[in-house]
Parts: structure tokens; C-alpha cells; sequence
């Protein structure tokens, strides 16, 4: 049961991926999942217990594939761009949803609890040594660098390649770490 409720979070997704909520079916998500409609309802409810599912089952995922040994900035990028290349215009529809569906409401806390938690992750190098408040606005500020948003604005408004838009990112990663106190 647990393999099948895994399979049908991750047809969810693929679908999330490709379309905006609204348009999502349950049919979609069971074909995708090679389960009938009947088995999609009684293991999640409906297209909410599906936002409940892909919170458990799949963003665990991508929080693991975006995390790296901590200090390795351009790990760190490459990692972001990977899931950005893969699923940032997925996440920008999302996020442009959310205030007309405030069911995606988990959804999106998760994405950017687990962003939030990533960079802290990832940047502890710097960020572990600071006071508190400190700390806070250092993983602030990283947050922004590395925001799906600032991906957007770099591929898709201002049509940069995936390298020039990655220098970008890490020139204002390395700013803000610059003004930051590391250790080792």
C-alpha cells in the first residue's frame, strides 16, 4: 500500500509539473499512477489529500537532491539549477496560484520551509558561527540569491543561459557570504 501511495504522490506531481491545479484530474493522476480513480480516492480523498501526499512523499526528494556538503557553493548552485531547470516554471505556477487556491497552502510552506532549511544546510559554513539575529538574516538574504524567482528572472525574463544565469547567482551568493564570517 505504502508503494502505491508513493507512486500515485509522484503521478501527482508529474502532473503539477505540467499543468495549473485547477486543471489536474483525478483520471490524470491515476493513469499516470496505473491505478484506478476508486484507488486514487481511497488512498488520498481527492486533489487536497494529493497536496497532503506530495508534501510526505516527494518533497523530501527534492530537498535531498538539493543538499550538499556544506561550504561546496557551486554544488549548492548546480544543485538549484538542476531542480530549477527541471521543475522552477512548475513552481512559479504554483506560486502564481496562490492566492486564488489557498488549498496549495502546504504545499508552498513546505517549498519554502525546505528552501530556507536547504540553505542553512548547504551554507553553515557561514551562517553557523553568527548570532542568532544574524544568522536569521544571513539565511535571509541567501534565500533571495537563490530563490526560484531569481531564476525566473534570470532564464526566463531576461533569457539568460543556464552558466551566465548561474554566475549570476553565485556572484551574489559570494557577495553576501563575503560580509560573512566563516569558519575553518
Amino acid at each position: 500500500m505504502e508503494e502505491t501511495r508513493r507512486r500515485i504522490a509522484e503521478a501527482f506531481s508529474e502532473c503539477w509539473r505540467e499543468q495549473w491545479f485547477d486543471e489536474i484530474t483525478l483520471e490524470d493522476v491515476a493513469r499516470r499512477a496505473e491505478v484506478s480513480v476508486r484507488t486514487v480516492i481511497r488512498q488520498f480523498g481527492g486533489k487536497q489529500g494529493l497536496i497532503a501526499g506530495f508534501v510526505h512523499y516527494v518533497a523530501p526528494q527534492v530537498e535531498a537532491r538539493r543538499t550538499v556538503a556544506p561550504g561546496d557553493v557551486d554544488a549548492a548552485i548546480e544543485r538549484l539549477f538542476e531542480n530549477y531547470e527541471a521543475d522552477g516554471d512548475a513552481t512559479i505556477r504554483g506560486l502564481a496560484q496562490e492566492q486564488r487556491l489557498p488549498a496549495l497552502a502546504p504545499m508552498i510552506l513546505a517549498g519554502r520551509a525546505g528552501h530556507r532549511h536547504i540553505i542553512g544546510v548547504n551554507f553553515a559554513r557561514w551562517i553557523e558561527p553568527l548570532p542568532p539575529a544574524d544568522r536569521e538574516k544571513a539565511i535571509d538574504a541567501l534565500v533571495i540569491a537563490t530563490d526560484v524567482y531569481t531564476w525566473k528572472l534570470l532564464r526566463r525574463d531576461a533569457g539568460r543561459t543556464v552558466s551566465e544565469a548561474k554566475a549570476t547567482m553565485r556572484r551574489l551568493v559570494d557577495t553576501i557570504l563575503a560580509g560573512l564570517a566563516p569558519t575553518g
